[in-house]
């Protein structure tokens, strides 16, 4: 096992003898998970002398006794954050899709079902992109939730499907102490789009541990807008994945929207494989209390003619830090790349914590790229400006804040998405 363990006064590594096995026979996928097993056990947790982990501390995960969870309870004494009328709806508790609660209309075009059932259902297309982005041998957590996982869900769009119904995800995690792995599937044929939502709560306050594994492959010619909502119990903690890959004249909007979480941290890597693409990678953070919230994003331009746009925002009030390290890598071939990385912190409190890192690597010479980061509090004159207007200071705070961060909001498309995660944000800054 790695000396990195070591500096932690424990590991959960023991819950890798409590893995569940898939219940569709693999011999494909128990190799895969083998490797999973391999690669965590050889890496260990990471420890803050890593660089990529120099902010985020894992003594309170590592110094819990970790079990490994069960499917839970189908019925929940609260409502599922579903938002889209006439939406196709998918529950999925603790990693294992739900069929009983989720409801999925045959809509042509698509698939949307149980990973494990997809084993056989879509052998060939699930074992051609399942485990090809994502980074186990650089992830640890990756690599632990490879190992792990028993269930999740696939999306599959056929070449030209135009899916009309929102595709609509919850994730709920119940149950103390008791680690979930997720793995989320995407596929998209070529010409094909779909609009898909991704929420992450927990059933309570529990202390769980999700460490989910998103892949998207996105196909030449097709567009996908797809929003991760990490909306968990801030006793819980959260470390994911989220990998995607591009072909030709693609296009994928991304959003990351994280609110809950004692310890949370994202890594979003995207790659273009292909011409003319487009990426948005925005995200919004807001945190308070003792919240550590972390992400990572990567962006890879590889290939020529490829734009990416990247907004973060971020407010964090109380005592809570909050990490940004953002990474643009534009390859030697990659002339006519056009790649804006912007991040902004707003502090509310003396006790807050910003760590904020972009970074624009550039090996060709044919290129526009920017990068820039800002970290500030409340404007006084905008604030006087309020006042003077009848409003008192603490509502007059709360909408200067709520105006900073719902700017990234405003780049959803689905009204009720939008409207909903504006209200959140609204109550959560209050």
């Amino acid at each position: 096992m790695s000396s990195a363990v070591l500096t932690y006064p424990s590991d959960i590594s023991s819950v890798l003898d409590a893995a569940k096995p898939v219940t569709v026979p693999s011999p494909w996928l128990d190799d895969l998970r083998a490797k999973g097993r391999e690669s965590f056990l050889e890496q260990g947790l990471p420890t803050m002398k890593q660089e990529e982990w120099k902010y985020l501390s894992l003594r309170d995960i590592a110094s819990r006794s970790w079990s490994a969870s069960e499917p839970g309870p189908a019925v929940f004494d609260f409502d599922l954050p579903y938002v889209c009328p006439g939406s196709i709806r998918v529950q999925i508790v603790n990693g294992q899709f739900d069929r009983n609660a989720s409801q999925v209309p045959a809509v042509k075009g698509l698939y949307v079902g149980s990973l494990a059932s997809a084993l056989s259902d879509h052998k060939a297309i699930v074992e051609e992109h399942l485990g090809s982005l994502a980074s186990i041998d650089s992830h640890p957590f990756a690599a632990l939730n490879t190992a792990l996982f028993h269930d999740g869900v696939f999306i599959y769009l056929s070449r030209a499907a135009m899916i009309e119904p929102i595709i609509e995800i919850v994730h709920v995690a119940c149950g103390s102490d008791q680690v979930s792995a997720p793995r989320v599937l995407v596929v998209a044929e070529e010409g094909a789009s779909a609009k898909i939502v991704e929420r992450y709560i927990t059933d309570g306050e529990t202390t769980s541990l999700t460490i989910p594994v998103t892949e998207a492959v996105i196909a030449q010619n097709a567009c996908v807008e797809h929003i991760r909502v990490q909306d968990e119990s801030t006793e819980a903690c959260h470390i994911g994945l989220w990998e995607s890959k591009q072909e030709g004249s693609s296009e994928y909007k991304a959003y990351n929207v994280a609110f809950g979480g004692k310890v949370a941290r994202l890594d979003q890597n995207m790659s273009f494989t292909g011409e003319h693409s487009v990426a948005r990678l925005d995200g919004v953070t807001a945190a308070g209390g003792t919240q550590i919230i972390d992400n990572h994003t990567r962006l890879d331009h590889a290939v020529p003619n490829c734009n990416s746009f990247e907004i973060y925002k971020q407010v964090v009030d109380g005592k809570a830090t909050v990490v940004f390290n953002g990474k643009i890598f534009v390859h030697l071939d990659a002339q006519k790349t056009d790649a804006v990385q912007t991040n902004q912190t707003l502090l509310l409190s003396p006790d807050a914590t910003i760590n904020s890192k972009p970074q624009l690597e550039i090996f060709a010479d044919d290129v526009k790229c920017t990068h820039g980061a800002t970290v500030g509090q409340l404007e006084k004159d905008q604030l006087f400006y309020l006042m003077q207007r009848g409003i008192n200071r603490e509502e007059a705070e709360g909408l200067l804040v709520y105006a900073f961060a719902a700017e990234v909001l405003e780049l959803i498309s689905i009204d009720e998405v939008r409207d909903d995660l504006e209200a959140r944000l609204y109550l959560k800054l209050n």
